[in-house]
C-alpha cells in the first residue's frame, strides 16, 4: 500500500493481483503504454492520454500531464507512512522542529547539546530498545535548541527528545 497526495488530498492506493484500489474502491481502467513516458487510459467511455513530465526520486514527486492539465503527485510508500507515524518524517523541507522517540527505550548516548549545528543524517543520539542499539539521525539541517532527555533516561514512543 502507498498513498498519493494530489491537490492536498491524500488517496490510499493498493495493488491487488489484477487491479488497483483507490480509497478502497476498485479502479476499472484499461491501460496501454504508447511510449516510454506515455499511457493511454480508458475508463468507461472516457479516453485520456497521460504523460510523465518529470520524476524526482529524492522527494518522490511526479509531474504528469492528463489530457490538457498538469498535476503534481507526491508518493509515499509504506515506509514513508510508518516514519511519519513514528514522528520521523523523512520527506521534509530540511527544516526540522523536533526529533521524537520512534519507540520506547533507554538513552545510551547523546551526541549533541544545545547550540550545536547538525546536518541531515548526523547522528544525534543512540537509543536502546529491545536490547538493540538504534542510531537516531537528524532528518534535516538545524541548530539544537534544547535536548529534552538525559543519559540513561527511559523514554516513551513519540516523546520529544531534541528540539530545534
Amino acid at each position: 500500500m502507498f498513498s498519493v497526495i494530489l491537490q492536498n488530498t491524500i488517496h490510499s492506493v493498493e495493488k491487488t493481483d489484477d487491479s488497483f484500489l483507490v480509497n478502497q474502491n476498485p479502479i476499472a481502467w484499461d491501460l496501454k503504454w504508447i511510449g516510454d513516458r506515455n499511457i493511454h487510459l480508458i475508463r468507461g467511455n472516457e479516453s485520456i492520454e497521460a504523460e510523465l513530465i518529470s520524476f524526482d526520486q529524492e522527494t518522490k514527486t511526479l509531474e504528469i500531464r492528463l489530457g490538457h492539465k498538469t498535476a503534481t503527485l507526491l508518493l509515499k510508500d509504506r515506509f514513508d507512512i510508518l516514519l511519519e507515524q513514528m514522528g520521523m518524517n523523512a520527506a521534509g523541507s530540511g527544516a526540522i522542529k523536533n526529533i521524537k522517540a520512534p519507540m520506547p527505550g533507554l538513552i545510551l548516548d547523546l551526541k549533541v547539546k544545545a547550540g550545536d549545528e547538525v546536518k541531515k543524517g548526523d547522528v544525534v543520539l543512540i537509543l536502546e530498545a529491545m536490547k538493540m542499539e538504534n542510531i537516531i539521525k537528524s532528518p534535516g539541517d538545524g541548530i539544537v535548541k534544547e535536548v529534552k532527555v538525559s543519559l540513561k533516561q527511559s523514554v516513551e514512543k513519540n516523546q520529544v527528545l531534541i528540539q530545534f
